[in-house]
């Protein structure tokens, strides 16, 4: 799967790249960076429609933003030479840490290995630090747990890890299908079922669902209600 890059500059800043992240979540955008003078939004190029990406600069306009975008395609690409290179272990806690194998190990309670093969998951984002700080608030013991979208499978990893007993994780994208599997074996998860696919392979009911992805699919899939 190929993504695009849609490279926005946003004037004034605050809040309206907040407010033009949530508009390109809605239009089925599923990663964002921030930068200096905007942000960077990424789709499935077979997704995108610049059309829509005009209607929206309008849109932020008539809201007295001036945004404009340029976007470039992206090819997938084995991107572990550009993970290394950057990437720091994440201190979720004092007790969970999110680490690529390459880093020393350090005594936590939760210590979560993640080595992605695609070039979004890799736990950066403020949405997977939010998400793992607030699981580390809740109890998953014996729980079953669907968590999709599951990308690499951090959050996954992190429920069985806290006791949960059952655990799904699932996503369409090939890349993170079979990066997900690796990582799974690399954290000793063998209670976590890997899937590839959409809401149509999910069979059974769960009682915690956690989805690092817009709700607006969530809704569509029939996922939550």
């Amino acid at each position: 799967m190929n993504y695009t890059e849609v490279r926005w500059t946003v004037n004034p800043l605050i809040p309206f790249r907040e407010i033009l992240t949530v508009y390109l979540a809605d239009a089925g955008f599923d990663s964002f960076v921030d930068f200096e003078e905007g942000v960077l939004a990424y789709i499935p190029s077979d997704l995108l429609v610049e059309e829509s990406l005009l209607q929206l600069a309008q849109t932020m306009k008539e809201m007295e933003a001036e945004c404009t975008f340029t976007h470039q395609e992206i090819e997938q690409q084995n991107w572990n030479a550009e993970w290394e290179s950057q990437f720091e272990p994440i201190e979720v806690s004092a007790n969970c840490r999110v680490r690529a194998p390459f880093h020393d190990q350090v005594p936590v309670q939760y210590d979560l290995i993640i080595e992605p093969k695609m070039s979004f998951g890799t736990g950066h984002h403020a949405t997977t630090f939010l998400m793992l700080d607030q699981m580390l608030k809740m109890d998953f013991q014996g729980k079953s747990v669907l968590d999709m979208g599951s990308g690499t499978g951090v959050l996954a990893f992190l429920a069985e890890k806290m006791g949960a007993e059952k655990i799904v994780a699932i996503d369409i994208d090939d890349w993170a299908f079979e990066n997900c599997v690796e990582n799974a074996e690399r954290n000793g998860c063998h209670k976590t079922q890997v899937i590839q696919g959409g809401a149509e392979r999910i069979e059974d009911q769960y009682e915690v669902i956690i989805a690092n992805i817009n709700s607006n699919i969530l809704v569509q899939d029939g996922v939550v209600y």
